[in-house]
């Protein structure tokens, strides 16, 4: 089964969506803290991302007890964003993932490399 077959509603927190957007103040905090930050185009790729995710996307993570969240994931065409690292260099990614804390129906929206791995 593909897509997420309940009602979710996009978690309203600005720092989880600022976090991966260029040009925010959040993406430049962890810029510099991290050295390195993954960010999406801009926000209407992250909205249309998100939604793809949500008809399209499958489950991942499902034998990960420890992890605090419901993972659906789909891979893109074309890059959804880049990591941008400290010296202004760019790896383009192409992975999406929405993040639903568990015991709520509230998400937000990541771009990645790749699926998240157990530990």
């Amino acid at each position: 089964m593909t897509g997420i077959q309940r009602k979710i509603t996009i978690d309203t927190r600005i720092s989880l969506t600022d976090k991966h957007l260029p040009g925010t103040e959040k993406a430049q905090r962890e810029l510099n803290a991290e050295g390195k930050v993954y960010l999406f185009n801009d926000r209407e790729t992250m909205e249309r991302v998100a939604e793809e995710i949500k008809s399209r996307g499958k489950q991942t993570g499902i034998t990960d007890e420890s992890d605090k969240y419901e993972r659906y994931g789909l891979y893109f065409p074309e890059p959804i964003g880049y990591i941008l690292k400290s010296d202004g260099s760019r790896i383009p990614l192409s992975y999406g993932e929405i993040k639903i804390r568990k015991g709520t129906d509230k998400y937000h929206v990541i771009p990645r490399t790749k699926p998240r791995t157990s530990n």
